[in-house]
């Protein structure tokens, strides 16, 4: 997943930016909700995690306009307001989780996680495609009974296809999931990891459009 962070706490916002690195994810990280606007309209983000006390602004505007605007992404807030009647204004504004700091980092990526399997319309972290048993929550993978290591980057990339079954990816659309706005990204990348993806999980498990992009191999 491609995920923005919009924080501005910088030791905060530098544990979380790791632990979703960690995670295997993309975060791009902005301090103000001025850089936050122009981020969401050059790039597709799969997940928002929004504080609400931001120095040019409260994120309850921001994210009202998000969704006024018909966009749907998963936004999680991130904040120190604690009050029932700042969970609800929240919720009704359209947030679809909300957690309050201090916050346990691994419970951050529980719910990172358990917000994007709902969007991808399969709340249960346990799925299988042919020989593959996958647990989206614990980020393993076994083929045939056996336990298969992936890297960070072969994970999200996988993750990117399950999320999608059948749907073509261009090479674009995958390199945006895997890198932030200041990486750089070498030409063969997304082909590398393919090739090491269909080394460990058998050589069907990604398809190949030629010149468009690939998909999630039948089971």
């Amino acid at each position: 997943m491609r995920i923005l962070l919009i924080e501005d706490d910088t030791v905060l916002g530098a544990a979380v930016r790791d632990q979703i690195a960690a995670d295997g994810q993309s975060v791009d990280w902005v301090t103000r909700l001025d850089a936050a606007g122009d981020a969401v309209k050059t790039t597709s983000f799969d997940l928002i995690l929004l504080d609400l006390m931001l120095p040019d602004g409260r994120g309850i505007g921001f994210l009202k306009n998000l969704r006024v605007r018909g966009d749907v992404t998963p936004v999680i807030i991130l904040t120190a307001l604690d009050q029932v009647s700042d969970r609800i204004e929240g919720l009704n504004a359209g947030a679809d989780d909300y957690l309050v700091k201090p916050f346990d980092l691994a419970e951050l990526s529980a719910r990172i996680g358990s917000v994007a399997r709902r969007y991808s319309g399969n709340p249960n972290p346990i799925v299988t495609h042919g020989p593959l048993e996958i647990d989206l929550a614990a980020r393993s993978v076994h083929r045939a009974g056996q336990p298969v290591q992936l890297t960070a980057r072969e994970w999200a990339l996988f993750e990117a296809f399950l999320a999608r079954p059948g749907q073509l990816l261009s090479k674009a659309q995958l390199e945006e999931k895997l890198y932030t706005f200041d990486a750089e990204v070498e030409s063969n990348t997304i082909e590398v990891h393919v090739s090491r993806l269909r080394k460990k999980l058998g050589s069907a498990v990604i398809e190949t459009e030629r010149g468009m992009g690939y998909r999630l191999g039948k089971p």
